[in-house]
Order: C-alpha cells, then structure tokens, then sequence
C-alpha cells in the first residue's frame, strides 16, 4: 500500500472554514478545456499503428482522451492509486441498510489487512490503495497504515436535518483536494475513486434524486441486500430527507450538505482537483458517480477528464452515468463499491496507453497501408 501525507484533520475554526471554501472555489475555477488539437494529434498516432483504422475500438478513445487530459503525445499511466474513502451515516438510524454501522469500521480495519477485494484486484493489477478515514465512527486512530483525516464521526441523520455543517462539508471537500494534490505532487498519473460507508446508497440515492429530477422510488435500490419492506423503507426515508431539507438541484453544494455523507464530499473535492491537475480520474460506482455528478454540477469542464469504470446493478447509477454524459467501459453486474470496478478498469486505461505508446507504426514495420 501507498499513503499520502497522515494529517489529522480537526473542527475547522471560522478562518479556517473560509480558507476552505476559497480553496474549493479556487480548485472549481482551476478545471482546464481540454484542447481539440491533442484529440486530434492523438488520432493520427493510432491511425498511424499496425491495425485497420479503429479497430481497437473503445481502447483508441480512452487513449485519445488520456492523450488530451495530460497534454503528453505518450502518456503514461502506470503510477495508479485508488482512494478509498470510509465515513459512517447518520441516516442508518432509520433502518436503511441490512448491515449495522460498525460493519464500517470492521470493513476498514479488513481493507488495511489486505483482506477485501479491492485488496486482491489492486495487488493484481499492480495499483497503490490508500484508505482515509474521513468519517468512521468512533476511534480508528490506533489501526496502522490508516490515513487519518476525520472531518466529524459520522453524519447526522439526514431525515430530520442536514447531514452536515457547511463547515463540515467544505472540510471536506478539502480532505479530498489535499489527496489530490499530493498525489499529483508524488507523480501519480492515474486516480481511482473507492468508499466504504454503511449507509451511503442512501445518500447516493438522494442525490441522484435531487439532481436528475427522477422519483425516489426510481433510483433507489437494495443496497447491501434490503429486502421488500427494507426497500420501501429506504425510499421513503429520501422521499422525507428531501421533504425536510429542501435541497435545491441548481446548489450542488446545498445538497451535498444537506443528503450527502462526508466521503462523497471528499470524493468530490478529489475529482475537482484531479481534474485541476490534469489527471485522469476513474469513477467506481453508484456512490463515486454521484460524487462525480456534483462536481460535473460545480464545473461542467470536469466530465471531460472522467473515464466511468463499469455499470452498477443499482438503479440510480444509469441516471447518474446518463447525468455526466459517461457511457461506461464495464458492465459485470457488480455493486461493492469499495474501487473494486474503477480497479478493473485502470487495468484497461493502462492497456489502451501501451498499445499507443509501444505498437509499430505501419512505417516502422514495414507494413503496407490500406489501398485508398
């Protein structure tokens, strides 16, 4: 495993609170226009390769577009790390999830062992995980190798009240700029977003809700294995979180406040600066996308440099993927979470880079072209 620098993060003081949220302004301004000319130095490259124009499919569009992101005619992106960003909800509360709450910090302590599968698919593929406690429950400081960054314990119930405090909130989105940014200071050339938080289908379903227009009922799905009732209760829970807090679509910061949990806010701090920095950024799943659906709502330029990983069995997510224009490279059926599918994904980002980097050109190969 990878770790960024261990800064314990505190209650924001008023200054400090307004040095955040300049930092997240500054950061949404920051996002670049990817320039066309890249895009289209990049297809000449792959037109030039051993291999009927476009027959690599999708690979050749990751590449064109990781050409365009980095500005780099030979980009590399074998310095990968996943994020995995682990906060509890207050929101449980309402019986919303068919696991307890502490199966938050049980799962986090098994992702620092090495023993969860975003463990296993990352040691495979060669890809740093860096695990940050943004918002565990309770203290989590004695586990080793943990990056410690806890903005509060856990959300409020966002049923009776906004989940967090403006402070909060921007706390962290700050978390996630600073892992950003010092991922790109160590170099890293790919980022992938990963969560861990019982709960958090909660929140990813009132977001998706609230900025895609759609019903409750049609994007909220079984989480981690709801049963009839359960489910009927989980949307009637978002239908009254949003009854109560009036989250306004056009303020994507409003409703990260008030039906969001701290690791999507932190995940949506560190998709704005990935992009700021001009690093790609895979998104997991259903809780990442909508990260990423906020961001996109904070700064429209962001979708560019976003490559969505696989397609959840949640029901929300395709409304969320539709929401940031993203059509995604996988579809397995999968709903962990964890950066399991942003993982599979990164492997592909890597192929479709080798193969414009280190395939031969039909000059240098001595290789005739097509006849017309």
């Amino acid at each position: 495993m990878a770790f960024a620098r261990d800064i314990q993060v505190t209650a924001l003081t008023a200054s400090q609170n307004r040095c955040a949220e300049a930092a997240v302004h500054e950061v949404i301004a920051a996002v670049p226009l990817l320039r066309q000319e890249w895009y289209e130095r990049a297809s000449g490259r792959l037109n030039s390769l051993t291999k009927p124009s476009g027959s690599l499919g999708r690979l050749e569009e990751i590449a064109a577009r990781i050409v365009a992101i980095r500005e780099d005619l030979r980009p590399d992106c074998s310095k990968k790390v996943i994020f995995t960003l682990a906060a509890d909800h207050g929101v449980t509360e309402e019986g919303v999830s068919a696991y307890p709450k502490a199966v938050t910090r049980q799962m986090v302590l098994n992702l620092l062992s090495g023993g969860a599968a975003i463990n296993v698919l990352c040691r495979h593929f060669g890809i740093d995980v860096t695990v940050v406690d943004i918002g565990v429950e309770g203290d989590i400081s004695e586990l080793p190798n943990l990056l410690r960054k806890k903005i509060a314990h856990g959300t409020k119930n966002m049923a009776c009240g906004p989940a967090m405090t403006a402070a909060e909130m921007y706390g962290a989105l700050q978390v996630g700029i600073e892992l950003a940014n010092d991922a790109a200071d160590d170099g890293r050339t790919l980022i992938g977003t990963g969560e861990m938080g019982i709960g958090n289908t909660t929140a990813a379903s009132a977001i998706t809700a609230i900025l895609t227009g759609r019903s409750a009922a049609d994007v909220t799905g079984r989480g981690t294995g709801l049963d009839d009732a359960g489910l009927r209760r989980k949307v009637q829970v978002i239908e009254r979180a949003i009854a109560v807090n009036h989250p306004n679509p056009l303020e994507p910061l409003h409703v990260l406040q008030t039906v969001g949990g701290l690791e999507i806010a932190g995940l949506t701090g560190l998709i704005l600066a990935g992009a700021a920095r001009r690093i790609p950024i895979v998104i997991d799943g259903f809780i990442s996308t909508s990260a990423a659906a906020l961001a996109c709502s904070l700064q429209p330029r962001v979708r560019h440099f976003l490559i969505a990983a696989h397609r959840s069995s949640e029901p929300g997510h395709e409304a969320l993927l539709k929401f940031i224009g993203q059509a995604p490279l996988l579809d397995l059926n999968m709903r962990l979470g964890e950066g399991t599918g942003a993982a599979l994904c990164m492997a592909l980002i890597e192929g479709a880079t080798k193969l414009l980097n280190e395939m031969a050109t039909f000059s240098s190969a001595g290789v005739s072209e097509a006849i017309g």
